[in-house]
């Protein structure tokens, strides 16, 4: 049931009225259904993996809470309290050490779940390659594998969930079905924001009272503008995108960095369209949900764009993967050793560039099975790195050239960033490593500057009307990303009279309607992160 389809529009509306008829109490029951009916939408055979993770995940939370509350009381006990100091830590490092492996196979199962419908088909495809190498005839077969959709999200977000509850920053959730709840909250089932049980909880169960001014109205001028940046903009610019990225005999030089470009902002109003519906059924029903973007593009650094893009996935990746591989034993050992053969200066290094080789690998990883992710993943780490091996060169270019407040130097830094952005994310258009290097060079061995000029670009599947709609888009998302240093956009429209914000909203809707994927001519397409 795609965001952007009628009949999630028909269930989105029946949802809305049912859930503001019934008794507040049953509120997160009626999202409770709705969010498996949804899924079950998407595949019957889907539930038995979101269920799966749902229970192993549930269980285990309350069995370590459990374990706990017994270690603690019979610490409290007669015979815990005649333990020595030292009796009681040992006490307490076992109790821990049980809890660590409990929380460690539901993990590996759930991980593994992931890991074997998403790579089963990667592995073989690399296994069969080495036994090319070999001169070996024998090749393994491809396994038909269904990948349910949105694993990754929910995923995720169960085993954050999991740590937190481990690491004592969460209490468990006793209630099954509450947390089935959390674990598959349908809006975030597409493409996330990956939420925190901490953060999401506070809202979701709780019970709502119809509030026009501050949600439903808010939370569905969110939803329009996510459909407007979907259906007018991305649906559209993907048309062009795949025409060439499809022909790369024809479409070479030129052609390759437009698509590269048209292909970043197709990404930016697809996935961001898709997190502000997200947002905005979220804000309708009275929940509160992650923003998972802050105007990226305006980043001056590729270390500050992972900052303000796909937020909840970096914090994730940090929290869970990064911090706790930095603060090993193992990583702490290797820091010592490395310090006393190599010097204090690499001996620091070497902890935070393994750590974070091992987080940006994953990230490409998880976005997809196959080595374009990978290399892009590698290709963001090499870059960071670099830059911050170079800040020292940087602090001295800034101390003799004054650039605070430059407004041109500002222009160039974030020109550069999303120019490194778009050619990374080039792996990520051709799906294939060696020909994404060979499109890239044909920007330079044979430019064809000439398209630009010459009408070639009314052969992308793009007509002038089409363009003047995805120049109207920008000028919208530019206008609007320049307000928010402001403030949230939304909430400086209320202020305006009502007719004005009527005419905006409406002339939005219409828009949509006109001139997006509901239009003739266009089918409305799958979210790209639909398929993580």
């Amino acid at each position: 049931m795609l965001f952007t389809s009628y009949e999630f529009i028909a269930f989105l509306l029946i949802l809305f009225a049912v859930y503001y008829l019934i008794p507040k109490k049953y509120q997160w029951m009626l999202l409770l259904a709705g969010s498996y009916l949804y899924y079950f939408y998407a595949g019957p055979f889907y539930l038995l993996f979101i269920l799966t993770t749902t229970f192993t995940v549930w269980a285990t939370g309350i069995l370590m809470t459990r374990k706990e509350k017994q270690e603690k009381s019979f610490l409290s006990s007669e015979r815990g309290k005649a333990f020595t100091k030292d009796e009681k830590k040992a006490f307490k490092a076992a109790g821990k050490k049980k809890r660590r492996r409990i929380m460690v196979l539901c993990l590996l199962l759930n991980l593994g779940i992931l890991a074997v419908l998403k790579y089963t088909n990667f592995t073989i495809n690399n296994i069969n390659g080495l036994l090319d190498i070999f001169g070996s005839e024998n090749k393994l077969s491809f396994v038909d594998l269904v990948l349910p959709m949105g694993i990754s999200f929910y995923t995720f977000q169960a085993v954050g969930y999991l740590v937190d509850v481990y690491r004592g920053t969460v209490k468990a959730q006793d209630n099954f079905f509450k947390f089935a709840l959390f674990v598959g909250f349908f809006p975030q089932l597409v493409q996330g924001p990956i939420s925190r049980y901490d953060d999401l909880s506070k809202s979701l169960y709780e019970e709502h009272a119809f509030d026009w001014k501050n949600n439903v109205s808010m939370g569905l001028q969110r939803i329009l503008f996510g459909f407007f940046k979907k259906v007018v903009i991305a649906d559209r610019m993907l048309i062009a995108v795949n025409e060439i990225i499809g022909n790369t005999e024809q479409y070479t030089g030129m052609y390759v960095f437009l698509g590269m470009i048209f292909y970043a902002f197709e990404l930016y109003a697809d996935f961001t369209g898709g997190i502000d519906i997200t947002i905005g059924v979220a804000q309708v029903l009275g929940i509160k949900v992650a923003e998972n973007f802050h105007r990226p593009f305006f980043s001056k650094s590729i270390k500050e764009y992972w900052r303000r893009w796909h937020i909840t996935m970096g914090t994730w990746f940090t929290d869970y993967i990064f911090y706790p591989i930095s603060v090993s034993k193992g990583m702490l050992k290797l820091s010592k050793f490395s310090r006393s053969h190599f010097g204090e200066a690499l001996g620091k290094r070497i902890p935070v560039y393994l750590s974070s080789f091992v987080v940006w690998f994953a990230t490409g990883f998880w976005h997809g099975a196959s080595w374009n992710f990978i290399v892009w993943g590698i290709g963001n780490y090499v870059v960071i790195m670099i830059s911050q091996e170079l800040e020292p060169l940087y602090r001295k270019f800034h101390a003799r050239v004054n650039t605070d407040g430059n407004t041109a130097y500002k222009i160039f830094t974030i020109l550069r960033t999303f120019l490194l952005m778009s050619c990374l994310r080039s792996f990520d258009c051709y799906r294939d490593v060696p020909l994404t290097f060979k499109m890239f060079g044909t920007m330079f061995t044979t430019p064809n500057w000439g398209i630009l000029f010459d009408g070639s670009l009314m052969g992308l599947g793009l007509g002038i009307f089409d363009y003047c709609i995805l120049a109207f888009g920008l000028i919208v998302l530019f206008t609007v990303s320049m307000s928010q240093r402001k403030g949230p956009v939304r909430a400086r429209l209320a202020t305006l009279p009502y007719w004005i914000k009527f005419a905006i909203w409406f002339g939005l809707f219409i828009i949509i309607l006109l001139a997006g994927a509901y239009g003739v001519g266009y089918d409305a397409s799958q979210f790209i992160y639909n398929q993580f």
